[in-house]
């Protein structure tokens, strides 16, 4: 059973929500306020936990973080997708970036926020109706920290995660682009 993008799920069952993120404790938080507003919660901590799951269950609502061990979140959104279609996805991340949002937006992606996000942050981005965007474009120009970060993620996106072959597109030691990855991103 699915449901399309602009209705509800069927009214003889809770909505189905997979939480995929490998912080425990955040997601043992999220499990609890969704199981309060009424909706059936799975959780995985892994991308293989993930794909153990779809293969029996195809959920309504995903939250995925961007960074899980061994795996990029986007990457899951076409398994969500392929067991659930109309399946809405919201990304979280604390490491935004322009590239990665457009990257998981491509892929099926509905939503995209920056963590810390509460439930109710959550919600309403798994709620919000098609065209409605959860970033858009800044009103204030960023500064250069800012900037060099996007670069890096554009650039590490395009090489798919891959650090050596981003250290060498961007004329970067490797180590030195572990050490910028590794920080929160830049303020705007």
């Amino acid at each position: 059973m699915t449901i399309t993008l602009n209705a509800e799920p069927p009214r003889d069952r809770k909505p189905q929500l997979l939480i995929v993120d490998d912080n425990e404790a955040f997601c043992a938080a999220m499990q609890r306020a969704f199981v309060q507003r009424g909706y059936e919660v799975q959780l995985a901590h892994s991308a293989s936990e993930t794909e153990r799951l779809l293969k029996s269950w195809s959920p309504d609502f995903a939250v995925l973080d961007l960074r899980l061990p061994g795996a990029v979140g986007s990457a899951l959104i076409p398994l969500l997708k392929g067991a659930n279609p109309e399946a809405r996805v919201v990304m979280l991340t604390g490491y935004a970036s322009i590239a990665t949002a457009v990257e998981a937006i491509k892929l099926g992606a509905f939503q995209y926020l920056v963590k810390p996000a509460d439930a109710d942050a959550v919600e309403t981005a798994l709620r919000r109706m098609n065209g409605e965007h959860g970033i858009g474009p800044g009103e204030t120009l960023l500064s250069v920290h800012r900037l060099e970060w996007e670069h890096i993620q554009r650039v590490l996106t395009e090489n798919q995660g891959n650090i050596s072959a981003t250290a060498r597109a961007l004329r970067m030691h490797r180590r030195t682009l572990q050490r910028k990855l590794n920080k929160h991103p830049a303020p705007a």
